[in-house]
């Protein structure tokens, strides 16, 4: 089974003014060609909101996957990736011409069938950190040209939760991985506040152990409560019916397969 930095053929980092240094070094030991892509100032972009100014900086990476042969990933300045994530296997088939983007990091994910090799498609929010291919990446930029077109550059968008059902409708499938390759760093986040959405996201189950502390721990103990609460959290929603729903397992055709991947995932001693 081919890993991810065997198949990837650039790390897009998007960033504003955060330090990427360690990030940066990292992944550059694990194989997996990072690059930088840092706004640079527009008085254009002055009074934009925060997520316009973030999908436009995702969209500059989007733009960037379109001239490469092979898909890429990208990741938020505060992802914090597990350790050998380069060796990590892939979260979706490469050798299909349908394969739009996969989520290295989920947020309120959900999943829809799995495939007979493993493969979960699935939703998810969240940019914090996925794997895009150049087909996906050309109807992501048409995306960002209609959020836009339809809001301006001043209005809050969840545009991160339209990528899903965008490609889907492209004739694309979406995957989502089978644990987190990363955890989200950042601390809460006010425009989400602002908008009366959950101000902070954690990785409900991760693959191995952080590479680095995250910028939201202070402390060891601090990132022990963190990670325990995000594991709490992610045994409710499975427990809840929101990670694997009730429904979709009463009219799937391989319903002892969704189980098997939603509870496998589950047993493990990583934090």
């Amino acid at each position: 089974m081919s890993t991810l930095s065997q198949t990837i053929a650039k790390t897009f980092i998007i960033a504003h003014r955060e330090d990427t240094q360690t990030l940066t070094q990292f992944l550059t030991q694990e194989n997996l060609n990072p690059e930088v892509c840092r706004q640079a100032p527009d008085p254009n972009l002055a009074d934009a909101s925060p997520s316009y100014r973030c999908l436009m900086n995702h969209r500059n990476a989007w733009e960037k996957i379109l001239h490469l042969d092979r898909p890429a990933l990208i990741i938020e300045a505060d992802f914090v990736p597990v350790r050998g994530i380069g060796q990590l296997p892939l979260p979706c088939p490469i050798d299909q011409s349908d394969t739009g983007v996969a989520w290295l990091y989920t947020c309120a994910p959900q999943i829809y069938t799995v495939s007979p090799q493993g493969y979960a498609e699935g939703f998810s929010v969240s940019t914090v950190a996925y794997f895009v291919t150049p087909i996906a990446a050309q109807h992501l930029i048409s995306l960002a040209d209609r959020i836009h077109s339809n809001y301006g550059p001043r209005q809050y968008t969840s545009w991160d939760s339209q990528i899903e059902e965008t490609l889907r409708k492209q004739g694309l499938k979406n995957y989502v991985a089978f644990r987190n390759y990363g955890e989200h760093g950042g601390r809460p986040n006010p425009e989400h506040r602002n908008h009366g959405l959950s101000t902070a996201h954690r990785a409900d189950i991760l693959y191995g152990r952080l590479a680095f502390r995250p910028p939201y721990a202070q402390n060891t103990l601090d990132l022990l409560l963190t990670r325990s609460k995000a594991r709490l959290k992610g045994l409710l929603r499975l427990l809840s019916g929101r990670y694997l729903r009730f429904p979709i397992l009463r009219r799937s055709s391989i319903p002892l397969r969704l189980l098997h991947f939603a509870l496998q995932r589950q047993f493990t001693l990583t934090l």
